[in-house]
């Protein structure tokens, strides 16, 4: 059998990047196969197979196919599947081995009857853009203490349901004293535009709509959100040599596809756009937006995002939506933490 051996972060790893940003579409088969192990160790990948999770393309293989960085000695399975709640569905049916996604799913997941089949691996620093609570464009409401009395909708249970507890909080006001109604993004969406709701606590599509139609600003969660997401493995695959050593390698693939995305923005905008069904250029601004505010990468689990996450458990219990007292750091897994921590510093 072939061997491979695997080495997260060597100049090898780096020459795919330089081939694409030279034009070259694919990198060279041995570069891809041969990548630096920090442990010098072989490992066999033949038969290796690891099923992915996520959300959205970019979040996973399409950024690395963009990069050229999708030639891999193991066979990748690649699912986009639509919400992260899905994606955790499957991996607590064993259905995939690796997910990514934000910081509130898990919490729910890991209260299940097996613990939802999860741990956290990695922390994803990203961008929180479009993360907003919003008023209609001639709405009396300037501050966040003045909806004391008024209606908000929310998305239950996601991180428009975090930092609009958390505005409220800040602004002197209890849960109670605000009329919260939980919606979907899109009901929340339509909701404000008609006038239904004062106000939205809301992300993404819903809110870059909402100011194509005037909304205004009232509070961005910048700033209470910690910009953590996260990838999540199976205990069987982190348990498995090879797996785990495939798992490693490829989050290190991802980690250097985001900096050549960040070094070619109009090749990674041309590439990804038309799948998403956005305009090029639209979409370019919005990953320039993003790529401002923070750069996407990986880093090993360390106690701040532990931290953060607790106090997302500690403010969902108090609003009734889980039981007091989890300690959510049984969730995170630390075994990747060595390696990740020499992943390449941008």
């Amino acid at each position: 059998m072939k061997k491979y051996k695997v080495f997260l972060l060597s100049l090898l790893l780096l020459v795919p990047l330089i081939l694409v940003g030279c034009g070259n579409s694919k990198p060279d088969n041995e570069s891809v196969k041969k990548v630096t192990s920090n442990t010098n160790t072989d490992v066999d990948f033949s038969g290796v197979v690891i099923r992915i999770g996520a959300a959205e393309g970019k979040n996973g293989q399409a950024i690395i196919e963009a990069a050229g960085l999708d030639k891999t000695p193991y066979k990748v399975e690649f699912h986009v599947m639509q919400g992260g709640n899905l994606v955790l569905e499957a991996m607590a049916a064993n259905q995939i081995d690796l997910g990514t996604g934000s910081q509130i799913p898990p919490i729910f997941a890991s209260q299940s009857r097996n613990e939802g089949n999860l741990k956290i691996i990695a922390t994803k620093k990203s961008s929180t853009l479009d993360q907003e609570l919003v008023v209609s464009a001639n709405s009396p409401i300037k501050a966040v203490k003045d909806l004391k009395g008024k209606k908000i909708a929310y998305v239950k249970s996601t991180t428009s349901q975090y930092f609009l507890a958390k505005m409220l909080e800040n602004a002197g006001l209890s849960w109670g004293e605000a009329e919260t109604i939980a919606m979907s993004t899109s009901d929340g969406l339509s909701a404000l535009l008609t006038g239904e709701v004062d106000a939205l606590a809301s992300y993404g599509n819903a809110i870059r709509s909402a100011h194509a139609k005037g909304a205004v600003t009232l509070q961005p969660a910048t700033g209470i959100l910690s910009g953590d997401f996260y990838w999540y493995a199976t205990p069987d695959a982190i348990q498995d040599p090879k797996k785990h050593a495939a798992i490693l390698d490829y989050l290190s693939r991802f980690h250097e596809a985001n900096e050549w995305a960040r070094q070619h923005p109009d090749k990674w905008a041309a590439h990804y756009a038309p799948q998403i069904n956005q305009k090029t250029q639209d979409y370019l601004n919005q990953f320039n937006e993003e790529t401002q505010q923070t750069k996407t990468i990986i880093v090993p689990v360390d106690n701040t995002t532990i931290a953060s996450e607790q106090d997302i458990v500690n403010t969902f219990a108090k609003l009734g939506l889980l039981n007091s007292g989890i300690d959510i750091s049984k969730i995170f897994d630390h075994s990747f933490d060595a390696e990740i921590s020499k992943f390449k510093k941008y």
